[in-house]
């Protein structure tokens, strides 16, 4: 394995990364003004990602950081096709985190349904967007033979994008009921139960239509044949197990399962990809590839030891803080700092 493909290997790991854990604090966004009846009961939910939302976007920034790095002409070409949709995407992860942390500061009830609302809006976004990124990705946008993105705003919100901004909405609400329905007591623990039961049809019918697209408007056949692999194919398994799992009222195993169909589904991606990193509509030889878009090996190489010794240390922090917040939130005043 060069370089070249080992960076393209750790940036779709930290994009897994990010899709799993900030996933659910999406979902629980999404979730937030629906399933809290009350102060107490919106507190209880927002504290069950409160101490993790801020760490799980550390994987998005390292991403990005990545991406610049390893691979500035995809970096420089993706933000500035992309420009209207990566803004949106930020403002609604700004306008989160700023809820997160602004809603308790005063008690005034008009207040904190504003932020509530802030945070339901401020995760949609994001969780709608990245679907329509990561198709995109894969479908293909106007780039010319310099590099360039020669398109419009309007290009992106094309159908097959949209299906996959749906996807990604769904998967995320579900992912973050279950994760509710891990972290909290009642009565938020049933309502994410029964969250996850109406979100779970409505996702299956949504990801098998967008593999169907898939192979209708990319060139996944072309690239992967009939037979797509264990990769895709599983993604669609785990789901429909996570459905199982979820009418069992098995809550770990229906998040672990979920958790699976998000690694696999973006590992598609990126498989569909290689050896590139961002399709051309106009000309498949105008797509940039790994190769085309890189830094010089001795920045590679720097920072491949860079990685060797931090990422590391990195995991071994965020797991710690998942097992210190390992409890479940029960609304006892005591645990809702936020």
């Amino acid at each position: 394995m060069d370089l070249n493909t080992l960076w393209f290997v750790l940036i779709a790991v930290l994009f897994i990364g990010y899709f799993v854990l900030d996933g659910f604090d999406l979902g629980v966004g999404i979730l937030l003004p629906f399933l809290g009846k009350n102060d107490t009961e919106r507190r209880m939910i927002i504290n069950a990602i409160g101490p993790h939302w801020d760490g799980n976007e550390v994987w998005l920034i390292t991403a990005g950081g990545a991406m610049f790095a390893a691979f500035p002409l995809w970096y420089a070409t993706l933000f500035s096709g992309f420009y209207l949709a990566l803004f949106l995407l930020l403002l609604g992860l700004i306008v989160r985190g700023v809820g997160l942390e602004f809603r308790s500061k005063d008690e005034n009830p008009l207040w904190r349904r504003f932020w509530d609302w802030a945070i339901c809006i401020g995760s949609f976004i994001p969780a709608l967007l990245w679907g329509i990124a990561l198709a995109n990705f894969v479908r293909g946008v106007p780039i010319n033979a310099m590099k360039y993105f020669v398109g419009e705003f309007a290009d992106l919100l094309n159908p097959y994008a949209l299906l996959g901004g749906l996807v990604s909405f769904l998967g995320f609400t579900l992912h973050g009921a279950l994760f509710l329905a891990l972290k909290t007591g009642e009565p938020i623990l049933n309502r994410a139960r029964q969250a996850a039961r109406r979100m779970w049809w409505p996702t299956v019918v949504v990801v098998v239509s967008f593999a169907i697209a898939t192979y209708a408007f990319t060139d996944i056949y072309q690239r992967l044949g009939v037979n797509p692999g264990p990769v895709p194919i599983g993604a669609v398994l785990s789901l429909l197990v996570a459905g199982w799992f979820i009418y069992q009222k098995q809550d770990g195993w229906g998040f672990a399962m979920t958790t699976i169909t998000i690694i696999l589904a973006v590992s598609t991606i990126f498989i569909t990809l290689y050896p590139r990193v961002l399709v051309s509509s106009l000309d498949p030889n105008f797509s940039l590839t790994i190769y085309n878009s890189a830094s010089g090996v001795t920045t590679l190489r720097i920072m491949t030891m860079v990685a060797l010794l931090l990422v590391p240390f990195v995991l071994v922090y965020q797991g710690w803080s998942y097992w210190v917040f390992r409890r479940r939130i029960t609304g006892r005043q005591e645990e809702l700092h936020y």
